[in-house]
């Protein structure tokens, strides 16, 4: 395995990392949703603006991770039944799509941050752009991951396991 992986991987493992901490943060703070309005009957108002925040960071790096670890959606059956010339294929043409869906996710990401920076998320007073940047964050690893196994398959290095 080349540096060049190992990066990927540590990459990938810190994503998933800080998908997880913002997972246990989410259920940390619906717990307190709870508590407050049931117990205290004082609904705390910035929970659900902060829920929406973490699901945006944990779907992004989550989706991205997915990509390099392949546990991404795919129905594998048809692809594994076809020749090995229509396999290299069909995951050379996969790959290529993912890569063009990163680019797409890094600059539409980008154009959201750009008309979001400026404004405020409402009870949070902090910028709204900060939905935008686990899209760019999430487009460039898919990006850089689809470029890996682009190099793979077409080094004839096989597929990542």
């Amino acid at each position: 395995m080349t540096v060049w992986q190992n990066c990927l991987d540590w990459l990938a493992k810190i994503a998933t990392a800080v998908a997880c901490v913002f997972m246990v943060t989410l259920i940390l703070i619906f717990g307190w949703l709870v508590y407050g309005r049931y117990i205290l009957n004082a609904t705390p108002t910035w929970v659900e603006q902060v829920a929406l925040l973490l699901i945006v960071w944990i779907t992004f790096l989550g989706a991205a991770t997915g990509v390099r670890n392949k546990t991404h959606l795919a129905v594998d059956f048809i692809r594994d039944a076809a020749p090995n010339s229509v396999r290299k294929l069909a995951v050379a043409f996969c790959t290529i799509a993912l890569l063009f869906f990163g680019a797409m996710l890094t600059w539409q990401g980008y154009e959201m941050y750009l008309r979001t920076a400026n404004r405020e998320i409402p009870l949070l007073g902090v910028t709204e752009g900060l939905r935008a940047i686990p899209v760019i964050i999430g487009g460039l690893m898919i990006l850089l991951f689809s470029i890996d196994e682009l190099l793979r398959i077409f080094m004839n290095k096989g597929q990542k396991s």
